[in-house]
């Protein structure tokens, strides 16, 4: 059943008094777009068009082709990495970091940092590793962060090969600011890109790739589960809420929930996933506050169509706010280790997870380019030119 014209219409009419509502994009959905009584009863209403697999599952297709859709991404050809550079390795307590650049599109390269586990640990008995991606938030170069390193080192070392890449606009990844106003297609570009190049590497087992990022990393997150199959496991953290649509241009600010087909919402869009294994990870703090009583109860509904309850669960920390702290990443620890096949007990000590033999490494360490790999001399610079570059595409 579709949501009525006349339900639809009510609530757009009273959107104009949120102060997120830009009459100028009327077809955009920003920040607090509903409030939380409006979010429950449109998605009671949403929950009309869909009653067994087989209707979720036409809808679901809906969502993915509204994303690809509103990000001008329909017709995009993605492309495998170009002009892909690893250097700088540092060979750690069980893991290795090396520095990445490779072109998502010609002009365009998405930088980040591969972490490999040392020794024989995650391999299964034909030689293959898990993967698992991990964009993060937004911040002052949250990749050079200690909460980015620590989750990516520990991943690692429990035996999965994991890939931590910028944002655009941050860490090395600064051909434009951060807020362009196609920011949302660069980066599904780029994180699409940056599944090719970690399916790409060797000896990878396509059937054990994860992704997991916080706040504006979670929208990503979700995103890329949602229109790319060949993610096996999602952990979306401090991110999927039925009232809350992302607060900057690379999460909404572009038409991907409002179509002229159908409106949806961030929590029907993580439900797409099913019925693969999803976390969702919330905190009394933020816009996730919900989770437990609505967001989550309803993707589990969208589970049960598919019997698969199970795969979906939530871990909800009420005297927590926004972040991926630490007891967040040891939620996301042992959901990943458990669907992805990790060995955890190699990072547990007296029976708890110890992210204590990681080595914080520096910016200069961490850093993609320098003076000895500078920026390729093909880089589109200036966010004109980045904006102009995404036209053509």
């Amino acid at each position: 059943m579709k949501i009525s014209f006349l339900t639809l219409s009510l609530l757009f009419i009273r959107q104009l008094s949120f102060a997120q509502y830009n009459p100028e994009k009327p077809d955009l959905c920003q920040g607090k777009f509903f409030t939380e009584e409006d979010a429950n009863n449109l998605h009671a209403d949403f929950a009309k068009r869909y009653s067994d697999k087989k209707s979720w599952q036409k809808h679901a297709q809906e969502i993915r082709q509204g994303i690809l859709d509103g990000a001008e991404l329909s017709s995009y050809e993605f492309k495998k990495p170009t002009n892909i550079s690893i250097h700088s390795k540092k060979t750690l307590n069980g893991y290795s970091v090396e520095n990445v650049s490779f072109q998502s599109i010609e002009g365009i390269y998405v930088t980040g940092n591969l972490y490999r586990p040392t020794d024989s640990n995650g391999l299964t008995s034909k030689g293959k590793t898990a993967g698992i991606l991990c964009p993060h938030g937004h911040g002052p170069d949250p990749r050079f962060a200690a909460y980015t390193q620590q989750r990516c080192a520990t991943l690692a070392r429990m035996g999965a090969v994991v890939f931590a890449y910028d944002m655009i606009g941050v860490g090395d990844s600064k051909q434009s600011m951060h807020k362009i106003e196609k920011a949302l297609k660069l980066q599904i570009i780029n994180s699409k890109s940056a599944l090719d190049f970690l399916l790409d590497l060797p000896n990878i087992d396509k059937n054990r790739i994860g992704i997991t990022g916080e706040s504006g990393g979670g929208t990503q997150t979700f995103l890329l589960a949602a229109i790319d199959d060949r993610i096996k496991v999602s952990v979306p953290v401090v991110m999927v809420s039925g009232y809350f649509f992302g607060g900057c241009t690379c999460e909404s600010g572009m038409p991907i929930h409002k179509r002229p087909t159908h409106q949806t919402s961030n929590v029907e869009i993580a439900a797409t996933f099913a019925p693969k294994p999803l976390l969702l990870i919330s905190d009394g703090g933020d816009w996730t506050v919900n989770t437990p009583t609505m967001e989550y109860p309803y993707i589990k509904n969208v589970y049960s169509y598919f019997g698969a309850e199970n795969k979906v669960a939530n871990i909800h920390l009420a005297n927590e706010k926004h972040d991926y702290g630490p007891s967040k990443r040891q939620a996301a620890y042992s959901f990943l280790a458990k669907n992805l096949k990790l060995d955890i007990q190699k990072v547990m000590v007296d029976e708890k997870i110890d992210e204590s033999a990681n080595k914080v490494l520096t910016q200069t360490e961490l850093q993609v380019f320098d003076e000895k790999h500078p920026r390729p001399a093909n880089a589109v610079l200036g966010d004109a030119e980045v904006m102009a570059l995404l036209e053509k595409k």
